[in-house]
């Protein structure tokens, strides 16, 4: 890669983040966060019944050895991985419109990767054609996250198939 097409791929890189940052703000954040509401999945205690509590969580051995009703109390998960497969087989260089398919995978990744960020969750990336070409373990971080948008489009595959 010359210094010209280096220069072009982290202008399009920049193009994208605020781009991204942008949208993941307006139209994506408000959805994103109510999606992960309720309970954890992680068990954390039994504490007695109060009234107004979700009956669905009495435990029934708890409260027979008890004699009194208890239920189970879950921990919040606060911090997600999210993992970005991404294709980069030969196809995605098709391009029917101005932007190839490789460029709109980098955008919607970019948008994916960027409200992840926000709501403090980790990013990783995993990119595959025919086998795994590149893996990139989940982080935090801005610097992570454009390293990705550019390993996305900069990235040369070893593999031909899909």
């Amino acid at each position: 890669m010359n210094e010209q097409e280096k220069d072009e791929l982290m202008e399009e890189v920049r193009e994208l983040e605020i781009k991204a940052k942008r949208l993941s703000r307006e139209s994506f954040s408000g959805e994103y966060h109510t999606s992960f509401k309720g309970q954890g999945l992680d068990f954390e205690d039994y504490r007695e019944y109060q009234h107004g509590d979700e009956t669905r969580f009495i435990d029934w051995k708890v409260t027979a050895r008890m004699s009194d009703p208890h239920i189970r109390t879950f921990r919040e998960e606060r911090e997600l991985s999210v993992l970005l497969a991404v294709d980069v087989s030969g196809s995605n260089r098709y391009a029917s419109g101005r932007l190839s398919k490789k460029q709109k995978a980098a955008r919607i990744a970019a948008v994916l990767a960027f409200c992840a960020k926000y709501n403090g969750d980790k990013v990783g990336l995993l990119l595959f054609t025919d086998r795994t070409e590149l893996y990139l373990p989940p982080a935090k971080g801005t610097k992570y996250v454009l390293r990705m948008i550019r390993e996305i489009l900069a990235f040369e595959p070893e593999g031909k198939g899909t």
